[in-house]
């Protein structure tokens, strides 16, 4: 779905680009990346702030939204750098990255829409693609030494109210680093720098011992890609989110808790049996029967500002998922999940050459991110009135983001952001429209 009319809602697009305030030494110049980070190479994380008008916000310039960027970058100094390869004990050239102090891309641009007008328009229970026009396209190469990991947009709306963009790219880090990321950059808006993060990860500790295990079935090789980091997928995807208020979750778990005194189900857990059953009804004999699980790992995250720290995993159904009830299928996802975190390293150390692989949309694939703290970023005193996260570079199967919703006096919401083939959107309209209960155009 487009806005009506040629005339492009977002304009005088301008480039900039900010480093550090500090030269980073040379004892810090070389980021390692470790075994899942490549992995996970082929992708993108974007997030989307927007922001309503206060006295605050439009009298923000853009150097008022670009100078405490300098001061961010000091401490996430690998956000600023450039990828580069070098021959590793194998002979492989294994990419890392050079932190050189090349610096991060500042987008600015304007909107002819007012926010409400922008909202109204794309965020009726619905989500529009038309967002991407808010956050920066990003892709590394085909000039990878020189293409920027990070993509910062303000757009500004007619109305004085603000949209803040960020490109990411996930060999960086995982959704929550990136979510850290802005959150840092917004205290130091307000004026308060925080104290040097924990120290980066050391990749070289391997915790794991090598195997001659088959690929997890989390991963998907695709065709080198060579030094431009996107893989090209079969079919055209589309980005389809709604919102689910707490009180339409809670009217979901009730009837599948059954009789037998189960527990209750997590709310990721009922939106992703949902969603499977859903689309195993859609795709009909082609339906998935084994997805990916991905989540964030609290043990890990505890040390680390860069690097993905995510478990990923994978549920396997061996019986129709179309004809099984939801809450089979949150149990199954509660505690069956296969954890292939490990495996995923082992595989791309045991290759002798680092494969392209794909993770997001290699099976159909649930991200659970209720806990990213995207509501806590204050811009001037106030907090986003809407925050949405999607991946770039998927996978013909799909991926599903579960995120919290704006609280709205602590509604317990969440979004969903799903991004798909273009020709499934439509009955999966229909079918998840079933169990929520409201209108779907």
């Amino acid at each position: 779905m487009m806005m009506s009319g040629d005339e492009n809602p977002v304009y005088d697009v301008k480039l900039s680009s900010v480093v550090p305030s500090r030269v980073t030494s040379e004892d810090r110049a070389d980021q390692e990346v470790t075994s899942m980070d490549l992995a996970l190479k082929l992708h993108y994380i974007r997030g989307l702030y927007f922001f309503r008008r206060t006295d605050v916000v439009a009298g923000m310039d853009i150097i008022d939204l670009k100078r405490p960027t300098f001061k961010l970058l000091d401490l996430y100094y690998p956000a600023s750098g450039r990828i580069r390869r070098r021959t590793d004990q194998e002979g492989r050239r294994r990419p890392f990255i050079k932190c050189n102090d090349g610096g991060v891309r500042i987008v600015e641009a304007k909107c002819r829409k007012t926010l409400d007008e922008w909202l109204s328009f794309n965020h009726n229970h619905q989500y529009s693609v038309s967002d991407h026009l808010l956050v920066h396209a990003q892709v590394l190469g085909p000039d990878l030494s020189f293409s920027p990991l990070v993509f910062l947009q303000f757009t500004r709306f007619k109305c004085g109210g603000l949209s803040v963009g960020l490109s990411w790219a996930h060999i960086l880090g995982d959704a929550f680093c990136a979510s850290a990321f802005m959150n840092t950059w917004a205290q130091i808006v307000a004026g308060n720098v925080p104290s040097p993060p924990p120290t980066m990860p050391d990749p070289g500790n391997s915790h794991f011992r090598l195997s001659a295990a088959e690929k997890p079935r989390s991963l998907k090789s695709v065709p080198p890609v060579g030094d431009c980091w996107l893989a090209s997928g079969n079919c055209k995807m589309e980005v389809y989110s709604f919102h689910v208020t707490a009180r339409q979750l809670e009217q979901i778990i009730p009837p599948i808790t059954g009789a037998k005194g189960s527990s209750k189900p997590a709310y990721f857990q009922v939106l992703a049996a949902l969603i499977w059953k859903s689309l195993a009804k859609v795709r009909g004999e082609s339906g998935p029967s084994v997805v990916t699980i991905c989540r964030r790992d609290p043990q890990k995250r505890k040390s680390e500002i860069f690097g993905n720290s995510l478990v990923i995993g994978t549920v396997g159904a061996d019986f129709k998922v179309q004809e099984a009830g939801l809450l089979e299928l949150a149990e199954l996802i509660a505690g069956k999940m296969e954890d292939e975190s490990n495996a995923i390293e082992e595989f791309v150390e045991r290759e002798k050459e680092k494969p392209d692989l794909v993770v997001y949309g290699a099976n159909l694939t649930f991200v659970n991110l209720e806990e990213l703290n995207v509501y806590e970023l204050q811009l001037g005193g106030e907090n986003p009135v809407f925050v949405n996260y999607t991946v770039g570079g998927v996978g013909d199967e799909g991926v599903v983001l579960v995120l919290p919703a704006a609280p709205e006096g602590g509604s317990g919401g969440r979004t969903v952001t799903a991004i798909l083939p273009e020709n499934q959107i439509v009955e999966l309209k229909n079918e998840v429209g079933k169990h929520l209960d409201w209108p779907i155009f």
